[in-house]
């Protein structure tokens, strides 16, 4: 092969008595794109931020064109060619979409907002994204900020472009548009690094793919020399079959949730839809399809002001999350970082947040016991590897993050549980797991209804599915009928609506 453009050469990284990476090798070549996956806290974001000059190796090294170099610093890795697009995207909410592509260029161009501009609307027209570049980045959703991220890379002069889990928060459309740009981009001569917990990505792309375990290296393969039974016993050494496949529904006659004719001026009309005990239902359908928005006027922050919701039987006029919450109905965000979680709080004050007042006595004092008493015991129920409750959670790796927001919600004790991208950017082991609590939560006599866009999540989880396309109900599709090519071909209007 070529001479490596950078590689890490038996690089050992600890924190404390941690070893995050041992003995790490690893060659990233000119035209190819190689994948990375293992498990959160195989060592994936150490060993990306080696590469970026964020943390210093403690013994080994980076070589860039075969020569040993010191990264002290992401400017120094970026004034190399090594850029990075991060799996929670980086924005500066009060910049624009130019500004935060152009933040960190130098020169005429910065002057020029007019050319920066111009070039804002190239790079974004480059990911196959719809984006107005004049737009505050506060309002943008995950995926628009996703975009900016990797337009930003891109505005670079890379060399090495690592992208970390870039389409988690992508429907399957984008997810093949950012792709596409990926293969380009390698085809142009970049090493392109790609880290995905979507094996199907994997194979779609990749040249080589990596697996990482405990921070050390495994395997490198050509794609076309394993399989994904292969690299999941790499990865995990354990049995996460239930992730790919369908198990019995447990769905009963007993309707929880009625749904009449939902609308909500200029945002989505016409929703309509039973939910039964025992039942997953998914939401799928392309970003801007507004499935998020449904869930959130059934829920209580943005009312609907059209048709009608029955719940157990009686209409439901929830003005406010509090009114939802106090009919039993929770709700697991999609963002567990900015809303769905306070990163800098214990695990145990996360789990009690939403439920606090059960927890108060009549002073206004906590009960720590009882709060510690719920937190072993999710801990347990729901094996969120920890050594104890008291660790800020955002310490956690992104599959025990969920598994806390998720706690959270179940300490509630709700019939009716929402669950918005329920494993965006975890790895396939806490897929399984997560996908397996939901299930039991269904078949305990719950319902779930479960917005995602992952296509084989919908198809591995769904009872029935509901696929919408900008706000438009197009149909649902019972499990034995819907298959990723049906509900791709209702999601972009190829069919239409039933």
């Amino acid at each position: 092969m070529t001479q490596p453009t950078l590689a890490l050469r038996s690089v050992s990284k600890s924190f404390g008595m941690t070893a995050a990476l041992t003995d790490m090798t690893l060659e990233l070549h000119p035209g190819e794109v190689h994948a990375i996956v293992g498990e959160n806290g195989a060592g994936k974001s150490t060993m990306i931020k080696i590469m970026t000059g964020i943390y210093q190796p403690d013994t080994g090294g980076v070589e860039i064109d075969g020569t040993p170099v010191l990264l002290q610093g992401s400017k120094a890795a970026r004034l190399r060619g090594v850029a990075a697009v991060y799996q929670e995207p980086m924005v500066f909410p009060d910049l624009d979409v130019t500004e935060n592509i152009f933040i960190s260029a130098t020169g005429s161009l910065w002057l020029n907002k007019s050319a920066m501009r111009r070039a804002a609307i190239d790079l974004i027209a480059k990911i196959g994204m719809r984006l107005d570049v004049d737009r505050m980045a506060s309002g943008l959703t995950l995926a628009e900020q996703q975009a900016v991220e990797i337009a930003r890379a891109l505005s670079q002069n890379v060399r090495v472009l690592i992208m970390d889990e870039p389409t988690a928060s992508l429907s399957a459309h984008e997810a093949a548009e950012l792709r596409r740009v990926a293969r380009a981009l390698a085809d142009q001569g970049v090493a392109v690094v790609y880290i995905s917990h979507r094996l199907e990505e994997i194979f779609q792309l990749a040249d080589r793919v990596s697996v990482i375990r405990d921070g050390r290296h495994i395997s490198t393969r050509l794609v076309t020399a394993t399989t994904p039974q292969l690299m999941i016993s790499e990865m995990v050494g354990r049995d996460v079959g239930n992730y790919f496949s369908k198990m019995q529904s447990t769905a009963t006659q007993d309707v929880l949730l009625s749904v009449r004719n939902l609308g909500l001026a200029g945002i989505f009309e016409g929703i309509a839809f039973d939910l039964h005990r025992g039942e997953v239902f998914c939401m799928a359908g392309l970003i801007g399809a507004r499935r998020t928005d449904v869930a959130l006027a059934i829920f209580g922050i943005t009312p609907a002001n059209a048709g009608t919701i029955r719940y157990k039987g009686k209409h439901l006029h929830a003005k406010s999350p509090s009114d939802a919450m106090a009919a039993g109905i929770a709700y697991v965000c999609e963002d567990r970082r900015k809303l769905g979680l306070a990163m800098e709080l214990p695990i145990r004050w996360n789990i009690t947040l939403a439920t606090l007042s059960r927890y108060l006595s009549r002073l206004g004092l906590v009960n720590t016991q009882a709060e510690r008493h719920t937190a072993a015991d999710f801990r347990k129920r729901l094996n969120i590897r920890t050594p104890d409750a008291e660790i800020p959670v955002g310490k956690l790796s992104g599959g025990n993050q969920q598994k806390v927001m998720l706690s959270k919600w179940l300490n509630m004790n709700p019939d009716l549980l929402i669950v918005d991208e329920p494993t965006r950017g975890i790895d396939i082991g806490a897929k399984a797991e997560v996908h397996d609590l939901i299930r039991q939560f269904a078949a305990q006599g719950g319902a779930v209804l479960v917005i995602s866009s992952d296509l084989p999540e919908v198809l591995a989880l769904g009872d029935r599915i509901l696929v919408m396309r900008e706000g438009i109900q197009m149909a649902i599709l019972d499990h034995a009928d819907a298959s990723q090519e049906r509900i791709m071909a209702l999601a972009t209007g190829q069919e239409k609506a039933a």
